[in-house]
């Protein structure tokens, strides 16, 4: 009984990993992809919506644009 006392007792391997925090450049890829090309291609200023779009999406992970 005392080695499931024991077992118990420690932590899941799960949890003894630290989850890095999300960097912003990494954060949104979908929304990220689709602006980058939309401003090489079409140049920043036709691309608000998609440029609105990301900061949106990088707002809902937390971070302040």
């Amino acid at each position: 009984m005392s080695s499931l006392s024991a077992a118990s007792v420690e932590p899941p391997a799960l949890e003894s990993t630290e989850k890095k925090p999300l960097k912003p450049c990494c954060a949104c890829p979908e929304t990220k992809k689709v602006r980058d090309a939309c401003i090489i291609e079409k140049g920043e200023e036709n691309c608000g919506h998609l440029i609105e779009a990301h900061k949106e999406c990088m707002r809902s992970l937390g971070f302040k644009v």
